[in-house]
């Protein structure tokens, strides 16, 4: 027995009350806070808050003054911290209104910043309503949107395709630094790829949760997790988002990028135009090219942190760059009137 009191922190597992109890001994200690969470004393137990260790009279007495304890009882456990965070999470699986309401009211009276985030960061994540897809079942979503947009997924798909769409009017604004005489052939490359684009609609299904499990980046949620600078196989600060949750959510994709891994203007585009210069009767992979400049071959999906702007520093496979030569080329027919890249481009991908 102990000459002096020690003073706890004590809590039941689902209370979020702590009251300070004093005891000489682990057994008044426990035998107080039974009485004061109305808990039956012969089936219920001792733990450290940090890591879960049982208490026992032997070990009582090296516990510290204001030691933050957790009061079980029969078939209840506790882990430490991992628990709460463990409880902590399933907030975000399934939100209660109560919590929702709570956290609003902690926030509308809270002047510290860094409480201030926090307490935003929550609202944010458990306000969401990932399984709607309407505008019916979620207006504020669509906040902003034309309305020709009538579910998220068509204008998620409709932001993918946005993004490729402009990487092929990089290209194609690139058909003045190849010279005359190879725009012909540029313009033709071009024009096979605009084709093929149309025909997996620009790969709009990147980004969207309903395409098949190879065709989209995200889950069938929509959660989408950072593929990591160019330079790195991970993320290692593991950033996630659910565009499909809220507006916000929404709103803060727009600013992840769809990163080139080999650099597209000071890499990709320019070794096509060498290719085309030197391509003395052998023929271009454009499909290669293709993978490069619009697909996932090529392309990393970033949080913003992790887009690095500095030269990549990669080349183009030279041994992709001509298709394996079968046979001696026999010379076509005469070609028709050479016409520029752009303009080849308007006719073939503005249509």
């Amino acid at each position: 027995m102990l000459q002096k009191p020690k003073t706890v922190k004590l809590r039941a597992l689902r209370s979020p009350r702590k009251f300070g109890v004093a005891g000489r001994s682990c057994q008044e200690v426990l035998r107080k806070g039974c009485l004061r969470f109305q808990l039956p004393v012969h089936s219920s137990r001792l733990c450290l808050y940090e890591d879960g260790t049982e208490l026992t009279e032997d070990y009582f007495p090296s516990v510290p003054d204001n030691a933050e304890l957790v009061l079980l009882t029969s078939g209840q456990t506790w882990q430490g911290y991992v628990s709460d965070i463990g409880h902590f999470l399933r907030v975000f699986h399934e939100p209660h209104a109560e919590v929702i309401r709570a956290a609003r009211q902690l926030l509308s009276g809270e002047q510290a910043p860094l409480r201030q985030k926090l307490l935003a960061d929550l609202l944010h994540n458990v306000s969401q309503n990932i399984s709607a897809e309407t505008r019916a079942e979620d207006p504020p979503w669509f906040e902003g949107l034309e309305s020709r947009f009538r579910s998220k997924r068509s204008y998620l798909r409709y932001s993918c395709e946005s993004r490729i769409r402009t990487y092929l009017r990089e290209v194609n604004s690139s058909a003045s630094s190849v010279g005359a005489e190879a725009q012909e052939e540029y313009a033709r490359i071009l024009g096979a790829m605009c084709e093929k684009l149309k025909s997996v609609q620009y790969n709009g299904s990147y980004f969207d949760r309903g395409a098949k499990a190879s065709s989209r980046l995200c889950t069938p949620e929509g959660w989408f997790s950072c593929q990591g600078p160019f330079d790195m196989d991970n993320c290692l600060s593991r950033h996630s988002i659910n565009p499909y949750g809220n507006r916000e959510s929404r709103v803060l994709f727009s600013t992840w990028n769809l990163d080139h891994i080999i650099e597209k203007k000071r890499t990709i585009v320019p070794t096509l135009a060498e290719a085309i210069k030197e391509q003395n009767g052998r023929e271009i992979d454009w499909e290669y090219f293709y993978s490069l400049l619009f697909t996932s071959e090529n392309l990393k999906l970033v949080h913003i942190a992790c887009h690095k702007k500095t030269t990549h520093k990669l080349g183009c496979d030279p041994g992709r760059i001509y298709k394996p030569q079968v046979g001696l080329k026999r010379k076509g027919p005469a070609r028709k009137p050479r016409q520029s890249a752009r303009t080849a481009f308007s006719s073939l991908c503005e249509a």
